[in-house]
């Protein structure tokens, strides 16, 4: 899960700036990182160059947007999605950001979690669009139909229902597990689900 922590409101304080200014600035930086076409350093770079940071601030600074990014782990959601290795094909298909892969990897060992993730900023392809779906189905060499897609964003369970799959929109755990553990007695463990961002 991703709380939000406040962090861009603090060094806009800290920096004397008004609200939402480094949002101005570094959106489109920001969605260039989602896609993939900048570079961890370019990042760092342009952090520095367009908030007047020097070297030990562009860290700090990343350090608390990858704080909240990465968030606290949903332990109960990640136990039962672990039980599910083996029974059906399981896939993250996750709005990133460059370096997301290394350090949730590091930090929660998504992949050893899921069978494959598929992050925009490695497709260069975000959700909504279809093709991060269709992504998806193919590196998990499932047939939407046959898949159950959850998510906390509506405007992506309602993608995915348009790329014919299965969807869910996340409300909490005790619904969402009752809900996979009903699509793998329809399809008799032969499809494919994902647990995605809730994990997270």
């Amino acid at each position: 899960m991703t709380p939000d922590t406040g962090w861009v409101q603090r060094w806009e304080q800290r920096l004397g700036l008004r609200p939402g200014t480094v949002h101005e600035r570094m959106g489109d930086v920001w969605q260039a990182g989602s896609v993939g076409t900048i570079s961890e350093q370019e990042v760092h770079d342009q952090v520095g160059g367009r908030l007047g940071l020097d070297a030990s601030q562009v860290h700090a600074f990343m350090t608390d947007l990858w704080t909240e990014y990465l968030g606290t782990p949903n332990e109960e959601l990640i136990a039962y999605v672990r039980t599910l290795r083996g029974r059906c094909r399981l896939g993250i298909l996750s709005n990133s950001f460059v370096g997301a892969r290394q350090r949730e990897t590091a930090l929660y060992g998504f992949d050893e979690l899921a069978d494959r993730i598929v992050y925009s900023h490695e497709i260069g392809i975000e959700k909504p669009d279809p093709r991060a779906f269709e992504a998806l189905c193919e590196v998990l060499e499932v047939r939407p139909e046959s898949c159950l897609f959850i998510d906390d964003f509506a405007v992506n369970v309602a993608a995915a229902r348009v790329a014919g799959m299965q969807a869910l929109l996340f409300e909490d755990n005790a619904r969402t597990i009752a809900r996979i553990a009903a699509h793998l007695d329809s399809v008799g463990h032969g499809g494919g689900c994902d647990p995605f961002r809730p994990l997270a």
